[in-house]
């Protein structure tokens, strides 16, 4: 419980942020395969899979709801604060992303015929959502009194898009956001929520909606374009990436109180380097996860105990994993010291049983030896 708790609360950490996925942070903490295992079991498994996955799930997003909620009370404040210089820091973000996400699949993208034209696509489309946003510039109002049929429509379509980016590497639903005008507003309209104004409960209701339904629709449809079109699928996510620096751009734009749009003169060059040191170290970080994967997948014929291959037992020698089990022990000796000390003291003496044991069979293998070789020598 409490291990699925901190990867859900992780990975809302990264995806309240435009630029970082939280399925990276899946793939880095080693469940990415069996979250989206789990989304697809829950939608069309049979009913030992769904429950089985609905209890993985329940658990993740518990952690994911208090992270979310955490960070949207920081981020929201801090984007109305010091806007260009939390921008800029997307920039890097987005910007450092990009060459990533070439190099990672430049195998594919190289035979991809007319392969500029479905980053285009990617490109004006975003670019189009971004301009003609009704909610750019006018002070976005998502209180129940200012709301309208068209807003809680547009809320509602963003939601559908937003939560595709749980299944599209490489794009995080706050980019999305971003692109729709809507993160400071949702962002915001959470925080205030949670400071038990319900005035925008009815706005986050309808975000809740459109999110769900959006699962339900587009999960399994996205799933079997990356099976078949990957190249495609990817250039066109390069290009909604891309065009997303021009929503970043505009986000000021966005704000209760709207500011000017971000230039050359208000760009923050600092925080946009550090946005960039950031994804560079989980991309690092993820590559060798990769690679460490791969050397033991080579090696499993000669240590089928330690494999972390796709099918195979996955062993819980995290170091937050080993944190957690502290922790998890701890919690039990307080709250039932007797019963933690006398397990602890017999599984140690089943131990010591045991090492005994052995050394006792070792040293009358031994003797065995000595005798036979005393006899030989006669």
């Amino acid at each position: 419980m409490i291990t699925n708790f901190v990867r859900g609360f992780c990975m809302a950490l990264a995806d309240s942020v435009p630029g970082v996925s939280g399925g990276t942070i899946a793939f880095l903490l080693g469940f990415y395969d069996r979250f989206i295992t789990s989304i697809d079991d829950v939608l069309h498994g049979t009913r030992p899979a769904r429950m089985q996955a609905l209890r993985f799930l329940v658990k993740l997003g518990v952690g994911w709801l208090v992270g979310f909620g955490l960070a949207a009370i920081a981020f929201s404040s801090l984007f109305e604060n010091h806007v260009y210089a939390v921008s800029s820091l997307f920039m890097g973000f987005i910007a450092c992303s990009i060459p990533f996400i070439v190099n990672e699949h430049k195998h594919d993208l190289r035979g991809v015929r007319n392969a500029w034209a479905f980053a285009l696509v990617g490109f004006c489309l975003v670019a189009l959502v971004t301009l003609a946003s009704p909610v750019v510039g006018s002070g976005v109002k998502l209180t129940v009194d200012a709301l309208t049929p068209q807003t809680l429509i547009y809320v509602f379509i963003a939601a559908m898009v937003a939560i595709s980016a749980m299944v599209l590497p490489g794009i995080s639903g706050s980019t999305l956001l971003l692109v729709f005008g809507l993160y400071a507003p949702i962002m915001g309209a959470i925080r205030a929520t949670l400071s038990l104004n319900l005035s925008y409960l009815a706005i986050l209701g309808v975000f809740a909606l459109g999110a769900l339904c959006g699962l339900l629709l587009f999960t399994r449809v996205i799933r079997r374009c990356l099976e078949h079109y990957r190249p495609q699928i990817m250039l066109f996510i390069i290009g909604l990436m891309a065009g997303s620096l021009l929503a970043i751009a505009r986000g000021p734009l966005t704000l209760d109180v709207p500011l000017p749009a971000m230039n050359l003169m208000n760009f923050d060059l600092g925080f946009a380097l550090v946005g960039a040191a950031i994804v560079w170290a989980l991309n690092l970080m993820r590559q060798r996860a990769e690679r460490r994967k791969a050397n033991t997948c080579a090696t499993e014929s000669i240590a089928p105990s330690t494999s972390n291959c796709p099918g195979k037992p996955v062993p819980q020698t995290d170091p937050m994993v080993s944190i957690l089990n502290t922790i998890r022990y701890i919690k039990d000796a307080w709250t039932n010291p007797s019963r933690t000390i006398k397990s602890r003291l017999r599984s140690s003496h089943l131990l010591s049983s045991r090492l005994a044991h052995t050394r006792l069979v070792r040293t009358r293998f031994a003797n065995h030896l000595l005798s036979r070789y005393a006899e030989d020598a006669d």
